[in-house]
């Protein structure tokens, strides 16, 4: 089947075009527009998975790039987004552009290109703090950033696009996902390179917030699933998570432990949301995934957790991996 990936320079992005390629997908990559001509994370991909990937460059805010791309392809995976949720305070106006205009466009072409299957990829934030856990896709959705903001309006967009124009969409709403390449920011990777750069004092933002992670490869999993699905899943919001809990405290320990590392903790302003703005807590059920998607997660509970962090160690423990990030100061 020729796919095309939006965001396939990124974290997820990456895992899921090489996940397509090797399940036999023709795949055409969408990656953002740069002066270096970089292609992010696909260009550290096997050489083999590289060189079966149409590359196409461009910006989900241009939709006559858009509909260029998505010419004679029958399901577009829809990753491209800004993610930061610290920048998001400081420039909403971008991601309201990238997020939800870059999304009206993909809708767009879509329905123009008469495409089969538009996955949308969602995001647990768009939750805010559990109400209830575990939590179901019929959670009430709270902004408590401008990036959730963003995000709930963009999978509105798409679920009004299903309604009134019957454009076929699936909304994968994935919560807190790790692994390797994802950006330095967050706080698995941010925990393990400042270990792995010797440091004893680990400078962190809140540590009492739990979070359901969710495995990269788990994730992929869960959006390659969504291929197969057929008519099955449109019109539907899927949480994607672990169905398990953990704060960021005791992941850090954890961490730490598996490194085999003593370390302290310190709380830093610049990495902590206001306490309105705290997402505190986060549990995915995954019922509505497994019934609709036959999909459950491989690292599952907390041994499937510490199963991921330990592939995540090794990945980072690499000094080429490593080569790819800054550690010398906290970043947006």
């Amino acid at each position: 089947m020729k796919v095309l990936v939006t965001g396939a320079d990124g974290f997820i992005g990456s895992h899921l075009v090489e996940a397509l390629v090797r399940s036999g997908n023709d795949v055409r990559a969408f990656v953002y527009y740069n002066s270096q001509g970089s292609w992010g994370w696909l260009e550290t991909l096997p050489s083999d998975v590289r060189s079966s990937i149409d590359v196409v460059v461009g910006d989900v805010r241009d939709y006559d790039r858009l509909h260029q791309a998505m010419d004679a392809c029958k399901t577009v995976f829809h990753l491209a987004a800004l993610i930061g949720i610290p920048y998001s305070y400081y420039a909403p106006r971008s991601y309201v552009d990238t997020n939800v205009l870059g999304t009206l466009n993909v809708l767009q072409a879509a329905r123009a290109q008469s495409v089969e299957k538009v996955i949308q990829t969602s995001t647990s934030e768009v939750y805010g703090s559990a109400q209830f856990v575990p939590i179901t896709e019929n959670h009430p959705l709270q902004a408590q950033s401008p990036y959730a903001a963003t995000k709930i309006a963009a999978d509105q967009m798409a679920l009004a696009f299903h309604a009134a124009f019957d454009v076929p969409v699936t909304i994968i709403r994935p919560f807190n996902t790790y692994g390797p390449r994802q950006s330095a920011r967050a706080v698995i990777p941010t925990i393990i390179l400042q270990i792995l750069d010797g440091r004893k004092g680990l400078k962190l933002g809140n540590l009492d917030p739990t979070r359901d992670f969710s495995f990269v490869e788990d994730t992929v999993a869960a959006f390659v699933a969504s291929l197969d699905s057929g008519t099955s899943t449109d019109g539907n919001v899927i949480n994607v998570g672990s169905g398990f809990e953990i704060s960021i405290r005791e992941t850090a320990k954890i961490i730490a432990q598996m490194m085999q590392k003593d370390v302290a903790f310190s709380i830093e302003p610049e990495r902590s949301r206001s306490t309105k703005s705290e997402v505190d807590r986060l549990w995915a059920s995954n019922q509505l995934a497994q019934e609709i998607l036959g999909w459950s997660p491989e690292f599952g509970g907390l041994d499937g957790f510490k199963r991921g962090i330990e592939k995540t160690i090794a990945w980072f423990s690499q000094a080429k991996n490593r080569a790819h990030y800054k550690l010398e100061d906290y970043t947006l």
